[in-house]
């Protein structure tokens, strides 16, 4: 039985990766020029969360390195898209909010995706769509859990 349980776990796997690939290039090619997804997901987070957040606790969201969170970072303040500021209560954190021109650029990328996404979700069905959600927010729970 372990046999036919591990290809059904390769199989998820393959086809999660395939997916996310795929998801990946397709947003990619449809993000505002200039943007790069990386940078969308932050902006994205910040205007979710709505507050500000340290590098660390970003890096520790997107299971990235704080060299690489510090890099994307760089980017997205260089472009005007988030305000980096010391912390006054520990001077050695910096804390990072999305800009007004962040958040229209966030917004402007949401603009541009939506309909695609949008039409992946009709075609596959909003009832199906619905019914995956659990199972794959359960594998991402796992998952995190893992690390």
């Amino acid at each position: 039985m372990a046999g036919q349980s591990d290809g059904l776990a390769v199989s998820l796997f393959s086809e999660i990766l395939t997916i996310d690939q795929l998801a990946r290039n397709t947003l990619a090619r449809a993000l505002p020029k200039g943007m790069e997804l990386s940078q969308f997901s932050v902006l994205n987070h910040l205007a979710h969360t709505g507050a500000e957040r340290t590098p660390a606790q970003l890096a520790r969201a997107f299971h990235l390195t704080r060299g690489a969170m510090t890099n994307t970072l760089s980017r997205l303040e260089w472009a005007g898209w988030v305000h980096v500021r010391p912390d006054w209560d520990d001077a050695r954190r910096k804390l990072v909010s999305i800009s007004r021109p962040g958040l229209e650029a966030r917004n402007a990328a949401i603009e541009s995706i939506q309909p695609m996404i949008a039409e992946v979700v009709e075609q596959i069905g909003p009832e199906r769509v619905r019914q995956i959600l659990p199972v794959l927010r359960e594998m991402r729970v796992q998952l995190g859990e893992s690390e």
